[in-house]
């Protein structure tokens, strides 16, 4: 049975010879008739192109006869699968047409980021290298001409995963045969410890804040009470706040890209999308924004529940203002986002279930809420065993304890005892009749 793509297109040998006139000869030179090693192979076909005319691809330069035609089936196996398998596709070119087909699937944020990895540092350094000849050499080559250029290692690791993702879905669609940029040639660093505030500072900046800024308080308190992200309290919406039932519903997240423009999109993941309940701190600073709110400070009911004149806040001069209000509260700076780990904290600290801490979270898995939390979970371990020691210790105490209070009492049973048989074995020897001894 003959291949679907092996009655298409043609393969014909050509040169670069020239007639009288300049012209090339092309396919038509009359050495080709005689002179076997004379041109190159050369394979033509005609594709759809989107405005419905037909184009024809040429690709020259195959020594041989069975080269040319091996690239035709190629290309034609290519254009069934819906990808280029162009041979002299560039890195370049691919990584652009990858980062086109990603526009109606990443997020704005996400897409802009990849945007920036492709477009300042991949194109510039392995663009020119055709796709099918990257190898593992070039992209180890690169990261290490990165870092001792003095990039980071989070930033590098950064772009090779960008990198490795987009030759990741060539392979996914037969493009190529395996991915170059695996095994990761820089392991995914760890993340840095935080820095959290203790509940003493927590409180301190509250307090100061409540005074001075009361909108950015309230921001605060629902943060750290509910553990929303820094996104989704920016992107709240008064027609996604239920007081009476204490509850309210994650429907966005607010973010921004390359810094210049602000976006309002799905949440982070598909479980972020999801009911909170509030506690009564929380909802006293809903309560009074919803008071300001009817007073006609703000929009209607529809809007934003933290805006400035109708608009949402920039999530940057959110930040600024966080640490200005940091410094004048006299506590350490931390990122908006260390607040909902410091809920995370207090709730693991107040004896939470960490299932429970992971659910009220909405992250996906549970060893996603580990991993992020492994310095929390590392105290939690130590804690169970000195609690296992602590149960030890009791009841070995309690032991030693009984036997020290028995071992008397068992020294006054045993003297009884003898007193007692020596008693009996006197009556038994004394006669009968015996004069009493005066």
């Amino acid at each position: 049975m003959r291949h679907p793509t092996q009655d298409r297109g043609r393969v014909y040998r050509r040169c670069g010879c020239r007639d009288t006139h300049r012209r090339q000869l092309g396919a038509h030179c009359p050495r080709l008739l005689c002179d076997p090693d004379h041109g190159t192979w050369t394979y033509a076909v005609d594709v759809p192109w989107p405005d419905t005319r037909r184009h024809t691809v040429r690709r020259g330069g195959y020594p041989n006869e069975d080269a040319a035609r091996t690239d035709l089936h190629r290309f034609l196996d290519g254009k069934a699968y819906g990808y280029s398998p162009d041979p002299r596709q560039t890195t370049g070119d691919y990584l652009l047409a990858w980062l086109a087909a990603q526009e109606l699937r990443l997020k704005p944020t996400t897409l802009a980021r990849y945007r920036a990895y492709v477009h300042q540092d991949l194109i510039p350094a392995l663009g020119h290298i055709p796709l099918d000849d990257l190898a593992y050499e070039h992209i180890d080559a690169y990261a290490r001409a990165e870092l001792a250029a003095g990039r980071g290692k989070v930033t590098v690791h950064r772009i090779l995963a960008t990198l490795s993702s987009a030759l990741g879905a060539a392979v996914l669609r037969h493009r190529l045969g395996h991915n170059p940029a695996k095994p990761a040639i820089i392991p995914r660093p760890p993340t840095p410890e935080r820095r959290i505030w203790t509940p003493d500072e927590a409180v301190r900046f509250l307090d100061y804040a409540h005074k001075h800024d009361p909108l950015f308080a309230n921001l605060v308190e629902l943060i750290i009470n509910t553990g929303m992200r820094k996104g989704e309290a920016l992107g709240l919406h008064w027609d996604d706040v239920h007081l009476d039932e204490g509850v309210l519903f994650v429907r966005y997240t607010l973010s921004t890209v390359d810094n210049h423009y602000i976006v309002l999109t799905a949440p982070k993941t598909p479980s972020s999308l999801s009911w909170i309940a509030i506690n009564q701190r929380a909802r006293r600073a809903l309560e009074d924004l919803a008071d300001h709110h009817f007073l006609g400070y703000t929009l209607p009911a529809h809007g934003y529940v933290f805006h400035h004149h109708g608009r949402p806040l920039n999530p940057k001069k959110v930040l600024d203002r966080f640490h200005r209000l940091c410094d004048e509260a006299g506590v350490p700076r931390i990122a908006v986002q260390d607040l909902r780990h410091l809920a995370t904290t207090l709730a693991l600290n107040g004896g939470v279930p960490f299932v429970i801490v992971s659910k009220t979270l909405r992250h996906r898995t549970l060893s996603t809420t580990a991993n992020i939390y492994s310095h929390l979970t590392r105290q939690a371990a130590r804690e169970a065993f000195d609690a296992i020691a602590r149960i030890l210790d009791s009841a070995e105490l309690a032991l030693h304890t009984t036997q020290r209070a028995n071992q008397p009492r068992d020294l006054i049973t045993q003297f009884r005892d003898h007193l007692t048989k020596r008693q009996r074995r006197t009556r038994r020897e004394r006669p009968a009749h015996a004069p009493i001894p005066l």
